[in-house]
């Protein structure tokens, strides 16, 4: 027979077993129908060990999500880019004449061509900023609101270099952004992104910054703040917004192997589009300073090489001939540390600091030269939109790097315009920091090489880690070496 205690006791296991239960499948829904209904979304509840917040980023898209544009671009690509053109295909094929005939029907000139992308009103008057590349070669360009009425829109500026353009609409009394500060934005936050991404308008997309300051191989001088916000074809020229709702950005570019979203974001800041913006207004172009410098990242390895205690600054590969760099005493090996008394942490902040300045102007430019740092001053020039152009003959080994070298012959010194060693064989520490065959050696750190015996004296002296000075093609740049 069972007692009633211990009737009691297995009623109180079974409660106490159900009510663990709940807690563990809460996991998925802590609270019920009628109250998760009625919730706030910026708060869920994670456990009884405490609770964890989540943004609610309604009230943003409610507020703001108006004065995000949908922007469409009628641009003319002649026809013979869309006219089917079949390689190799041999005029006794009975399909070429087909291809041929085809192609004399199509009318000569340009076939219209259809483009989108998304922009946002940072004034009610109908200023609009998007993107340069997203109304790039457009003949008509097309603003749509979130109330379906739609204005054809007047370019009144773009800068390629930023990828800013401004633009603008006839209408009054329109919603407008706040825009807030990217310098304060802080990795980790959340972010949102509101846009067109393949013509969905006012699809709204959020993430946090993943990081700030990022330099892309796209020959712009853009800091830009990467994301993991998701970003598709069609977002470009949105807004990207803080959790106070302010625009602390522009997304602009995406890093896909697929051509869509992949978790790598960027967007121009908001600080730098608006003194791009301003110029625009003001003078219709942007005028930018300019030092004539190819610069590259510091790293551990070169930061030994050139006795840096820490690795900070923008180290010059090369200089143009004439330019106000060259003029001022800078040489190939510099490493700037600071320009008009702001630090230099990263080789991306000094081409921002220098864009900002104003051409004619001088500069002041803390350098790091042969272990120890110096001043410099510059005067600033104008950055012009144009392409920069950036007797033995036995080999011979010097056994630490792992390089078969030999004087530049006459010819090739004509052609490179300067003097260094060609690298004909790599192996060993060489090999392994990414020289290659047909690369030729101007410097070890910083001291121009012009013969072999030259360059095994200076290893002679130099320590663990060296940078050597390269020329491949029309590129140069420093690439650090751990001798072991």
């Amino acid at each position: 027979m069972i007692s009633k205690t211990a009737i009691r006791v297995w009623i109180a296991a079974a409660l106490l077993a159900a009510f663990a239960a709940g807690i563990f499948s809460a996991d998925y829904d802590l609270l019920p129908p009628a109250t998760a209904a009625s919730a706030p979304a910026t708060t869920v509840s994670a456990a009884s060990s405490g609770s964890v917040l989540l943004p609610d980023f309604t009230s943003i898209v409610r507020r703001n999500g108006p004065a995000v544009v949908n922007i469409s671009v009628t641009q003319n690509v002649k026809t013979g880019a869309l006219v089917p053109q079949i390689p190799g295909l041999d005029p006794d094929d009975p399909f070429f004449e087909f291809f041929r005939q085809f192609r004399d029907r199509v009318p000569r000139g340009g076939a219209p061509v259809r483009g989108l992308g998304s922009g946002f009103i940072i004034s009610s008057d109908g200023v609009i900023l998007t993107n340069a590349h997203v109304i790039a070669d457009a003949q008509e360009v097309t603003v749509k609101l979130t109330d379906k009425r739609e204005f054809k829109a007047k370019v009144l500026g773009s800068d390629k270099q930023t990828d800013v353009a401004v633009l603008k609409i006839a209408a009054t009394g329109l919603p407008a952004v706040k825009l807030g500060s990217s310098s304060s934005v802080n990795v980790g936050e959340w972010v949102l992104a509101i846009g067109s991404p393949y013509g969905f308008e006012n699809s709204a997309t959020s993430g946090i910054v993943s990081a700030k300051a990022r330099s892309l191989p796209d020959g712009t001088y853009v800091p830009f703040i990467q994301t993991d916000v998701a970003v598709n074809p069609g977002n470009s020229g949105g807004p990207l917004f803080n959790m106070k709702g302010e625009v602390v950005g522009i997304n602009s570019q995406i890093y896909s192997r697929t051509g869509g979203y992949q978790g790598l974001s960027f967007a121009i800041p908001i600080e730098l589009a608006t003194k791009v913006k301003d110029q625009l207004q003001q003078y219709g172009k942007v005028r930018r300073g300019r030092l004539g410098v190819a610069i590259q990242e510091v790293n551990q390895p070169l930061a030994d090489s050139f006795g840096l205690k820490s690795p900070h600054g923008a180290l010059v590969s090369s200089v143009e001939e004439g330019s106000p760099a060259a003029k001022a005493g800078i040489a190939a090996g510099d490493v700037i540390l600071k320009f008009n008394g702001k630090e230099i942490s990263t080789s991306s902040e000094l081409p921002a600091l220098v864009s900002d300045a104003k051409p004619g102007s001088s500069a002041t430019l803390e350098v790091w030269r042969n272990g120890s740092a110096r001043n410099l001053t510059v005067t600033v020039g104008e950055f012009k939109e144009s392409t920069l152009a950036s007797g033995d003959s036995s080999s011979q080994e010097p056994g630490r790097l792992g390089l078969a070298l030999r004087p530049l012959n006459p010819q090739e010194r004509q052609l490179f315009g300067t003097k260094g060693l060609m690298v004909e064989q790599v192996s060993g520490p060489a090999a392994r920091a990414g020289i290659q065959p047909g690369d030729v050696v101007l410097s070890l750190n910083g001291t121009a090489v012009s013969s072999v015996e030259q360059l095994r004296t200076l290893l002679a002296k130099a320590g663990k880690n060296v940078a050597l000075l390269v020329q491949r093609n029309n590129t140069k740049i420093f690439i650090p070496v751990n001798l072991g």
